[in-house]
């Protein structure tokens, strides 16, 4: 079982900038690919972020291409998304994921991630 914990979300202005961690416990990171994903109200729930368990991987959606980075620090069993110039539209919750079917590939659909965090919470002002 891997249970997964997020933090670092908040009130942010646009422009600014967040760190995003996700903590795994149960197994490490090895053993899965992580997904980052947000849900805006009234929204699906959408691909924001993936890396597979090594690192040496990672995709983006478009809308954050070039704004946002995901990495993984083995050592701390965390993934952490640095985002940048954050624009009101990220405003979402934002939860992590892991796939343990898939770790060599980063998925984009949200069927394919079985675990889940609970989430964290970002607002960005205008």
């Amino acid at each position: 079982q891997v249970y997964l914990a997020e933090c670092g979300g908040g009130l942010v202005q646009s422009g600014g900038s967040l760190r995003l961690s996700c903590e795994a416990f149960g197994r490490t990171l090895n053993n899965f690919a992580v997904g980052w994903f947000r849900q805006a109200p009234g929204k699906e729930r959408e691909f924001v972020a993936g890396i597979t368990w090594n690192g040496s991987f990672t995709q983006y959606a478009d809308s954050v291409k070039g704004r946002f980075t995901i990495s993984s620090d083995n050592a701390k069993n965390t993934i952490y998304v640095q985002m940048h110039n954050l624009r009101r539209e990220d405003t979402a919750v934002y939860y992590c994921a892991a796939n343990v079917n898939s770790k060599n590939y980063v998925r984009t659909s949200q069927f394919e991630y079985n675990h889940w965090g609970q989430g964290t919470e970002v607002t960005v002002s205008s």
